[in-house]
């Protein structure tokens, strides 16, 4: 687009049409708007006319969660309540797409209160998974993976405060990228500031097919905005990269699919091949971390009991009834010994990632979930909750986790999971790369 090879105004036409052809089957984009879109497009075109810049993402699709504000589009977040919730303001991560270029296509689908590893709701209904209609396509940015999946845009931006990025990233079969804390500023205006569960845990980030890909979403993304007091000005390559990483196959003892460790050492011999060091090693303890985010964000979501009461979702209603049974109401003394206990939790991976600055381990103990399995019964519930187990720890300690697609197993897509060091998503990129050169990249699954 840059080059004037193609115009912005084509590439947005050939991807809406791709929507249309294949939206209807899976439901990832929930809010459409075609002739902004084109409008977009027509502007960015004007501008490459008249020599101006057009930015890193020029005329790039991209699609936006509906949690997140976008002027003139309902906040939904999955919930009849907010179905007129309309922003009057972009968020941070919205504007700066916008800033750099890229062509919003639609607004992709989350469950409601985006609180599962799922993606159905009473609003706008159930996102269907492009490689397996029977699995899930994850949760809660489900919308942004099945529409990355299936070509409908090539960057989606997903939220994440306990795998929501790189959960349907590893579903899908694509690489997501969970940035560190304060690397992407975020707010929304629609709604009172968040309390701080997710202050401390909640980030944007990027899914796509690619690692350059992903390296394009987050340099676009980061740009700084005032709206956002955690944002961090820190660059984003920083000091020479130690090749060398830790293999964790089964952290904390965790159950792990053969699938799943059959794709962790095909990734570390895919970096040793990259002149990478791998060791195989214990990292430190998982069950602390993922306490604590239940801790956090549990504290957080009782303030929302009313709320999910008069939602009335179903499956919000049973998710909800079971993680607030295994995570007790904090008074306030609890809450202060979590915030204490996080600091030391944070020490102990800043220690291990100074030895080994990238971590290879399971985005899942298992392969992607058959739909709904959370809500079959209580047992299938706390099945899920184990194999999600560094889903959840991560977001507690601020650090940057990258979802790399590895192929197939059979029917389902199955991946990776890197972890690294504050604000060095560089390292984990240069990992993402070695693995991706190795195990093929992705492709749009041809529905």
């Amino acid at each position: 687009v840059r080059g004037r090879h193609l115009s912005a105004r084509e590439v947005t036409q050939a991807h809406l049409d791709r929507l249309a052809a294949v939206n209807p089957a899976i439901n990832a984009v929930v809010q459409e708007f075609p002739d902004e879109a084109l409008m977009q497009a027509q502007a960015l075109d004007d501008r490459i006319a008249k020599g101006v810049d057009p930015g890193p993402l020029a005329g790039v699709p991209v699609t936006i969660k509906v949690n997140v504000d976008q002027k003139g589009y309902a906040t939904t977040n999955g919930l009849k309540l907010q179905r007129n919730l309309v922003a009057e303001r972009d968020s941070p991560v919205v504007a700066n797409l916008r800033r750099a270029g890229a062509v919003i296509v639609g607004r992709t689908n989350t469950p409601a209160f985006s609180m599962r590893w799922f993606t159905k709701n009473d609003l706008h209904g159930q996102t269907l998974n492009p490689r397996n209609a029977a699995l899930t396509p994850g949760g809660s940015s489900g919308g942004a993976a099945a529409a990355v999946a299936a070509g409908i845009c090539a960057i989606g931006h997903g939220t994440d405060i306990a795998g929501s990025i790189r959960y349907p990233a590893y579903a899908c079969g694509l690489h997501g990228l969970r940035p560190t804390l304060g690397r992407i500023p975020a707010r929304n205006a629609s709604a009172p500031d968040r309390l701080i569960g997710a202050q401390l845990m909640a980030v944007s980030g990027p899914i796509a097919r690619s690692i350059a890909d992903i390296r394009l979403g987050l340099h676009a993304m980061a740009a700084p905005d005032r709206d956002d007091p955690w944002w961090v000005p820190a660059p984003l390559e920083g000091d020479t990269i130690t090749r060398r990483a830790a293999l964790s196959v089964a952290p904390d003892g965790m159950n792990v699919d053969p699938e799943v460790t059959a794709a962790l050492y095909r990734a570390a011999d895919a970096l040793r091949g990259a002149g990478w060091q791998v060791d195989e090693v214990d990292g430190p303890s998982m069950r602390p971390a993922a306490a604590i985010n239940a801790q956090l964000w549990m504290a957080e979501s009782r303030y929302a009991a009313k709320l999910i009461a008069e939602e009335n979702d179903a499956d919000a209603n049973f998710v909800f009834a079971r993680m607030t049974e295994d995570s007790p109401e904090m008074d306030l003394p609890a809450l202060m010994a979590a915030l204490q206990a996080r600091v030391g939790v944070m020490r102990d991976w800043q220690d291990f990632l100074h030895t080994y600055p990238v971590l290879i381990c399971p985005s899942s103990g298992m392969l992607p979930f058959e739909q709904q399995l959370d809500v079959r019964s209580e047992a299938d519930f706390d099945a899920v909750m184990e194999a999600q187990l560094i889903q959840r720890a991560l977001p507690a300690v601020g650090l940057p986790g990258l979802a790399v697609a590895t192929g197939m197993a059979g029917g389902a897509p199955v991946g990776v999971q890197l972890i690294g060091d504050r604000f060095r998503e560089d390292v984990l990129l240069a990992a993402g790369e070695d693995i991706e050169a190795a195990c093929g990249m992705p492709q749009v699954e041809r529905l």
